[in-house]
């Protein structure tokens, strides 16, 4: 059953803007004033985006590393047995 209001939803981002600083969400939510820094707003996402992008790239890499070690292991196991099968 959902409950229908004129009231637009709060989001969880807006909890955590509201947390940082109450004044600034209050004037954005209740004033409608816009936000004057959108140059440093714009170059704070690309760097979010820029380090969003470098975490993948390194848990990629994490992983590929764990596959590649696990082959060497499996090799190393069967080499092992090779030789000590042939004695």
């Amino acid at each position: 059953m959902t409950r229908q209001t004129d009231e637009p939803a709060i989001r969880a981002s807006e909890l955590g803007d509201y947390v940082y600083c109450a004044r600034a969400w209050w004037l954005r939510r209740v004033q409608g004033v816009a936000t004057r820094n959108t140059a440093a707003l714009q170059a704070g996402q690309q760097a979010h985006d820029r380090h969003g992008r470098a975490v993948a790239a390194a848990q990629t890499q994490r992983r590929l590393a764990l596959l590649l070690l696990t082959l060497a292991a499996l090799a190393l196991l069967a080499a092992a047995a090779s030789l000590l099968g042939g004695v």
